[in-house]
């Protein structure tokens, strides 16, 4: 029904809002303002799409929808999402938030908008999907390159993940599903990882080694995983995808995916190769972190397992999907 997914999606949005400005700084201030606004105007999409479809075919029913409407649903969901070309807003929302509310928001708050994405799959148009999944794909391996923020360099790292994920649900709703769970898992080890050590800044990154170096090495495994090379689990979803890509003959598209992966693997390499640095450049200047009893969340070492370890698994999650 159009307008109670319209209002599953108005009470996910409301009720990050307190959490999202729980800090009280002004930059969380701003972040929160900015989402609001945001998310109230593709709301607004989306109920508009809603009634035109209803006029159009006299009922509610998501399924039974007119021709005008995914296009308008298409884009609402685009914006919610932070799908370039309207993705402007996601860095600056992540940079205002604290790591635990920028992991909410990069991987829970994606969950109702792709459902209605995924339940509205048939009467999309497979080719507007792919070219937009391309598309941020390549702007947010681009719009990494240049940052120092961890949690800037993890929104472009979400907006070309969220590329992918549209791509694949252009070609199957299933391997759709299979990469959210996979994207939702590499993104929580990510996030806890930086939320654990304290991360913000790539300097921060070049002297996590005095905090925990166990930890230290898992964080750069789970970077590489989602960078997507192999034998990690983050290579899967992207081999399944361009697997479908060439069966379908899409190969020109397919080509330019995997190039647009390469920028995004590059800072994850930079990030990566920082952990490694035995000694971080600049020593004079650089604050060193005290060595504390390393305060671990209980279902961290899980989660890094399943974001390294999952690819010999690739067969039968492809099948239970």
């Amino acid at each position: 029904h159009w307008l109670l997914a319209w209002l599953g999606l108005e009470l996910n949005t409301l009720s990050i809002l307190p959490i999202i400005m729980k800090p009280g700084h002004p930059q969380a201030t701003e972040a929160t303002t900015k989402y609001f606004l945001i998310q109230t105007t593709a709301a607004a999409m989306i109920l508009f799409a809603g009634i035109i479809n209803t006029w159009h075919t006299g009922q509610w029913s998501i399924s039974h929808t007119s021709s005008s409407a995914p296009i308008i649903i298409t884009v609402a969901i685009m914006l919610k999402l932070g799908l370039a070309p309207t993705h402007l807003w996601y860095p600056d929302i992540l940079q205002g938030s604290t790591m635990a509310t920028a992991l909410i928001l990069s991987t829970w708050q994606k969950i109702a908008p792709l459902s209605l994405l995924l339940m509205m799959s048939n009467h999309l148009s497979s080719n507007t999907l792919l070219y937009l999944g391309v598309l941020s794909a390549l702007v947010g391996g681009w719009l990494g390159l240049n940052q120092t923020q961890v949690r800037k360099m993890l929104a472009a790292s979400s907006i070309a993940h969220m590329g992918w994920l549209i791509t694949a649900l252009a070609l199957s709703p299933t391997l759709m599903t299979l990469t959210l769970v996979i994207y939702i898992t590499m993104t929580t080890t990510v996030f806890s990882q930086m939320d654990t050590m304290e991360t913000k800044t790539l300097p921060d990154i070049s002297t996590m080694w005095t905090y925990s170096p166990p930890l230290l090495l898992l964080t750069m495994l789970a970077l590489i995983s989602l960078g997507g090379l192999p034998p990690m689990t983050g290579f899967m979803p992207k081999w399944l995808i361009l697997k479908d890509m060439l069966l379908t003959e899409i190969a020109p598209l397919a080509l330019v995916l995997l190039l647009a992966s390469l920028p995004s693997l590059f800072f994850y390499l930079r990030i990566a190769y920082l952990t490694a640095l035995t000694a971080p450049p600049a020593t004079g200047s650089t604050k060193f972190k005290w060595r504390h009893k390393t305060n671990l969340q209980k279902n961290l070492p899980a989660l890094m397992m399943l974001a390294i370890l999952l690819l010999p698994l690739t067969p039968l999650l492809h099948m239970a999907t």
